[in-house]
């Protein structure tokens, strides 16, 4: 099955909802290259410690590798940790 892009953005990512989303995740983006603290192509990301894009006071937000911003800790039994 081939993945139609095309029909992803139409039902998903042109939602209003997904959009009010991008959008705190890139004013999120902004607000650190502001300070100093992200470069554009560092390979870092913008954490959110809530995981609310929304969310983007200085408090809720860090700087995190890709790697760490993308998954989340595991139980034994790969479910996700919480707390």
């Amino acid at each position: 099955m081939v993945r139609n892009y095309r029909n992803e953005y139409d039902r998903y990512h042109s939602s209003p909802k997904q959009k009010k989303r991008r959008a705190g995740r890139n004013k999120a983006r902004r607000i650190m290259e502001r300070l100093g603290k992200a470069k554009k192509g560092d390979g870092k990301d913008v954490a959110h410690k809530d995981n609310n894009p929304l969310n983007a006071k200085l408090k809720n937000i860090r700087m995190e590798s890709r790697k760490s911003n993308r998954s989340f800790p595991r139980t034994k039994t790969s479910r996700r940790r919480r707390g």
